[in-house]
C-alpha cells in the first residue's frame, strides 16, 4: 500500500503538483513574514519625519544659545529617520496628507527656557511630538521611543552647558574664597586688636567704676561738710552782724567816755561803787574774749585748710572733666562696634558725667573764691580780735587798779581818758575789721550756699556716674567676651574659607567632566542569549505557524483516509498514509531550514537541533491534523483552524505569556505550538539542552498520541468497511 500511495501521487499530476506546492507553503508563509520583518529598524532612515524649528534663540552669560538649531542639525546628521526641516504649515499639511509619519516641533522659546534653571520659576524645554497614528500605529510607537532618545540627548546637551557654567562659577567662587580668606585674616587681626582693646577697656572701666564709687562716697562727705560749713557760716555771719552793731555802739560809747571823763570825776562816788561790777564784767568779758580768739584762730585755720582743699578739689575736678572728655573721645571709636542701644546708653552716660563734672568744677571754683574771701576775713577778724583783746586786757588791768585803789581814781581817770581815746581809735579799727569780717562772712555764706548746691549736683552726677560706670563696666565685660568670640569666629572663618578655597582650587573641569555631570549614569547592557535582530526573535513563532499552515494545506490536496488501493489491513492502510505525510513533513522542514539558514542567514546555537526541531514540529502538526481530518473530515479542518487560532494567541511567541489575558493563559500548556516555539528558541538562541529535550519530548508525545488515535481510527474503519469483503473474497 505504501508503494501504491506513492505511485498514485506520481502518476496523477493533479495530486503531485498540489503536494509539491504545499511543500513550499511553510517557506512562503513563514519565510515571507521573516523576510519582511527580519530587521525593520534598519530602514528607519527611510521613514519621513518633519522637523519644525521655531526657536528664536537666547543669550546666557553673554553667549548666544541656539538650542533649536543645534538639535535640528544633530537630528538630520544622525540619519535615524528621514528628518526634513520644513515650515509649520507644510509639516501640519504633510502629516494630514500622509507625507510624514511624525512631526517634531521645536517652539520659539526653546532656548529661552534653557536659560531659566536658576530663575525662581524655571521653565522646562518643551518639544511637541505629533504622530498620525491612523496612518500607521507602529510608526507612532517607534517615534515615541525615538523621542525618548532625543529628550535624553537634549537633556545631556543642556546639562553639559549648565555644568560648564557651573564649574566656571565654581572657579570664580574659589577666587572669591581666597579673597574672602585674606579678608577674614585681616578681620581676625582686627578682631584680636579689638579683643585686646576691649580687655584693656574692661580693666579701665572697672577701675573707673570703682573710682567713681569712691568719688560718689567722697562727694557725699564733701556735700555734708559743705552743708555744715554753710550752716556754720550763717551762724558766724549772724554773730559778726551782732558784733558789728556792738562795735559801732562801743565806738560811740568810747567817744562818749572820752568826752564824759569830767562827768566821770563828778560821779566818781557812783563810779567807784560800780567799779566792782565793772571789774566782774571785765573778767567775764576777758574769758569770752579768749574763747572768741580761740574760735577765730580755729576758724582762720579751717578756712585756710578749706581754701586749700577747695583749690585741690577744683584742680581734681578739672582733671576729672578732662579725663571724661578724653574717655568720651576714645569711646567714640569703640561705640561704633557696639550694638546701637549700648552705644546710645554709653554716650548718654558720658554726657551726664561730663555735665555733672563741669557743674562740680564751676561750683568748686566759686567755692574757692568764697573760701579765699573767708580766709582773708577771718584773718582780719582774728587780728582785730587780738588787738581788742589787748585793749580789754589793759582796760581790765585799769579797772582792777581802779578797784584796788580809789585814791588813784583821779590818776586812773586821766589814764582812762587817754585809754578811752586809744580805745576809741582802736574801736574804729575794730569796727572796720568787724565790718570786713561780716562782709567776708556774707560772701562765705553765699559761696557755701552755691557750693552746697554744686555739691548736691556733684553728688547726683557722681551717683549717675557710678551707676553708669557700673553698667559700662558690665557692658565692657560682655564686650570683651563678644570680641573674644569674634576673634575665635574670625579665626574659624579664615580657616574654613581657606579650606574651601583649597578644595575649590582642586576642582578641574574639562569636556569629560561636563559630560559626566550631564550624563552621570551609563547603562551597561549585558545580553544573555543575545538575539541579533527582530527576525531571529520571531523565527520560532513564524516557523511554527508556517509548518502548521503547511500541514493544514496538505490535508486539502492529499487524501488522508482514501486509500490508493484496497487495504488488506488497517495497519498497512495507516502506514501508507503516515509514510507519505512523514516524507512531506521532512521535505518541507528541510526546505524551511535551508531558506532560513542560507537565504535569511539565520544564526543558530545548534544547526542539528534546529533541523531536528523543524522535523519533529512538522510531523507533530501533520499527525494532529491527520487525526482531525481523518476522524472529522472537513469539520476536522475547522477544528484545526480553531486550534491554530488558540495557538497563535497563547504560545507566547510574540508577547510574554503574562501579558495576555488570564483566561487564555490556561491553553498555553495544552497546545503543541507552545513547545515547538520553546524548542526552536533553545535551538536558535539559548542552546539550553534541557528545555530543548523537554519541549521536543512533549511534541513527540503529542505526535505519538495523535498517531495512536489515528491508528485506532484506521483499524476501526478497516474493520467496518473492508474486513467483511476480505473474508468473503
Amino acid at each position: 500500500m505504501i508503494k501504491a500511495e506513492w505511485k498514485a501521487i506520481f502518476s496523477n499530476r493533479k495530486l503531485l503538483v498540489p503536494i509539491i506546492a504545499v511543500l513550499f507553503i511553510p517557506v512562503l508563509y513563514a519565510g515571507m513574514f521573516l523576510w519582511a520583518f527580519w530587521d525593520p529598524y534598519a530602514n528607519l532612515k527611510d521613514l519621513p519625519v518633519a522637523i519644525v524649528n521655531s526657536d528664536e534663540g537666547a543669550e546666557i552669560n553673554g553667549e548666544k544659545l541656539v538650542a533649536g538649531d543645534d538639535l535640528t542639525d544633530n537630528l538630520i546628521d544622525s540619519k535615524e529617520f528621514n528628518f526634513q526641516s520644513v515650515s509649520k504649515e507644510e509639516a501640519e499639511q504633510g502629516l494630514l496628507d500622509e507625507d510624514y509619519y511624525l512631526l517634531i516641533e521645536i517652539p520659539e522659546n526653546f532656548s529661552q527656557h534653557a536659560t531659566t534653571l536658576l530663575d525662581e520659576t524655571p521653565q522646562k524645554m518643551v518639544i511637541t511630538y505629533k504622530a498620525n497614528e491612523g496612518y500607521n500605529f507602529l510608526s507612532s510607537q517607534i517615534g515615541e521611543s525615538a523621542m525618548n532618545q532625543i529628550r535624553a540627548e537634549v537633556n545631556k546637551e543642556v546639562s553639559s552647558t549648565y555644568a560648564e557654567q557651573l564649574f566656571s562659577s565654581i572657579t570664580k567662587l574659589g577666587d572669591g574664597f581666597t579673597e574672602a580668606s585674606e579678608g577674614a585674616g585681616k578681620l581676625k587681626d582686627g578682631a584680636s586688636e579689638i579683643n585686646n582693646g576691649a580687655s584693656d577697656l574692661k580693666g579701665y572701666l572697672e577701675q573707673l567704676a570703682s573710682s567713681t564709687i569712691e568719688l560718689r562716697d567722697g562727694t557725699s562727705t564733701v556735700a555734708e561738710g559743705i552743708q555744715s560749713a554753710a550752716n556754720g557760716s550763717k551762724q558766724l555771719n549772724e554773730g559778726l552782724s551782732q558784733l558789728s552793731d556792738g562795735s559801732i555802739q562801743l565806738k560811740d560809747g568810747t567817744v562818749k567816755t572820752a568826752t564824759g571823763a569830767e562827768a566821770l570825776q563828778n560821779g566818781i562816788t557812783e563810779y567807784t561803787a560800780g567799779v566792782a561790777k565793772l571789774n566782774e564784767s571785765y573778767q567775764l568779758l576777758s574769758e569770752k574774749e579768749k574763747e572768741l580768739l580761740t574760735s577765730l584762730a580755729k576758724l582762720q585755720s579751717s578756712s585756710t585748710t578749706l581754701n586749700e582743699s577747695t583749690n585741690q578739689l577744683t584742680q581734681g575736678s578739672s582733671k576729672v572733666t578732662a579725663g571724661i572728655q578724653a574717655l568720651s573721645g576714645q569711646l567714640e571709636q569703640i561705640s561704633a562696634t557696639l550694638p546701637a542701644e549700648q552705644a546710645t546708653a554709653l554716650k548718654e552716660s558720658l554726657k551726664q558725667l561730663e555735665s555733672g563734672s563741669s557743674t562740680v568744677t564751676a561750683g568748686l571754683e566759686k567755692l574757692a573764691d568764697g573760701t579765699t574771701a573767708l580766709s582773708n576775713g577771718t584773718t582780719q577778724v582774728h587780728n582785730g580780735a587780738t588787738q581788742l583783746s589787748g585793749a580789754y586786757t589793759q582796760a581790765g588791768q585799769g579797772v582792777a587798779k581802779l578797784n584796788e585803789s580809789s585814791a588813784k581814781l583821779v590818776e586812773g581817770t586821766s589814764n582812762l581818758a587817754v585809754g578811752t581815746n586809744t580805745i576809741a581809735e582802736k574801736m574804729k579799727e575794730f569796727t572796720t575789721g568787724v565790718q570786713k569780717a561780716y562782709s567776708g562772712s556774707s560772701n562765705l555764706v553765699s559761696g557755701l550756699d552755691q557750693l552746697a548746691i554744686g555739691s548736691t549736683k556733684l553728688q547726683e552726677g557722681t551717683g549717675t556716674l557710678a551707676d553708669s560706670s557700673g553698667e559700662l563696666a558690665e557692658g565692657s565685660t560682655k564686650l570683651a567676651d563678644g570680641t573674644k568670640e569674634l576673634a575665635d569666629g574670625t579665626n574659624t572663618l579664615q580657616s574654613s574659607l581657606q579650606g574651601a578655597s583649597d578644595e575649590v582650587g582642586e576642582v578641574s573641569a574639562n569636556d569629560s567632566t561636563y559630560d559626566m555631570v550631564a550624563s552621570p549614569v551609563d547603562v551597561k547592557v549585558e545580553e544573555v542569549n543575545a538575539v541579533p535582530n527582530y527576525g531571529t526573535g520571531f523565527t520560532p513563532y513564524f516557523l511554527s505557524l508556517g509548518l502548521f499552515v503547511g500541514a493544514l494545506l496538505i490535508s486539502i490536496v492529499f487524501p488522508f483516509v482514501q486509500p490508493a488501493i484496497k487495504p488488506t489491513n488497517g495497519a498497512s492502510w495507516f502506514t501508507s498514509k503516515v509514510t507519505v505525510l512523514a516524507v512531506v513533513g521532512i521535505i518541507q522542514s528541510l526546505i524551511v531550514v535551508a531558506i532560513a539558514l542560507f537565504a535569511l542567514k539565520l544564526e543558530t546555537q545548534n544547526v542539528g537541533m534546529f533541523i531536528l526541531t523543524a522535523i519533529i514540529t512538522s510531523f507533530t502538526f501533520l499527525a494532529m491534523i491527520q487525526l482531525f481530518v481523518s476522524v472529522l473530515s472537513d469539520s476536522g479542518r475547522f477544528v484545526a483552524i480553531l486550534v491554530l487560532i488558540l495557538q497563535l494567541t497563547t504560545s507566547a511567541g510574540t508577547f510574554p505569556l503574562e501579558m495576555i489575558p488570564q483566561p487564555l493563559q490556561i491553553f498555553n500548556k495544552f497546545l503543541p505550538m507552545t513547545y515547538s516555539v520553546q524548542s526552536f528558541k533553545a535551538a536558535i538562541s539559548t542552546g539550553d539542552m534541557s528545555h530543548f529535550w523537554f519541549s521536543s519530548g512533549v511534541l513527540i508525545g503529542f505526535m505519538v498520541v495523535c498517531l495512536a488515535l489515528t491508528f485506532g481510527y484506521f483499524m476501526l474503519v478497516f474493520k467496518k468497511r473492508y474486513s467483511r469483503q476480505t473474508a468473503e473474497a
